[in-house]
């Protein structure tokens, strides 16, 4: 099996231990994508709703680069540091799958990182 590795500056960078996304199987996988602005690599939005869309705009990025989209999405998990952000996170969440939404399945952030309240994974069809 080969594997890609996956990478594109319209995305929030991430750390050197791991790839934004690798593209193996006929799936995409995108790693833990925190709300973080391409341009600036701070933090984007201080509310739940405006760091869910941001973490998402950097998956559909990272999808696209890997010839894949967010229609294709399959799994997603959602971490929250903090679980009274699930409705806010939600009331984003359904802007951008109003239909069809891909399994979905949530934890807790770990760690506490100042002004981070969300990240996203994703699983999708290459």
């Amino acid at each position: 099996m080969t594997r890609q590795i996956i990478f594109t500056p319209k995305a929030a960078k991430p750390p050197a231990t791991y790839s934004q996304a690798v593209k193996a199987a006929g799936l995409v996988f995108v790693s833990g994508t925190a709300p973080v602005d391409p341009l600036s690599g701070a933090i984007k939005g201080t509310t739940i709703q405006e760091q869910t869309a941001q973490c998402l705009a950097n998956i559909r990025a990272i999808l696209e680069e890997a010839g894949s989209s967010l229609d294709k999405l399959v799994s997603v998990t959602v971490v929250l540091a903090d679980e009274e952000d699930f409705a806010g996170m939600n009331e984003e969440w359904i802007k951008w799958f109003p239909s069809d939404p891909p399994a979905r399945q949530g934890a807790k952030l770990p760690v506490r990182i100042p002004g981070l309240k969300v990240s996203v994974a994703a699983i999708a069809e290459a």
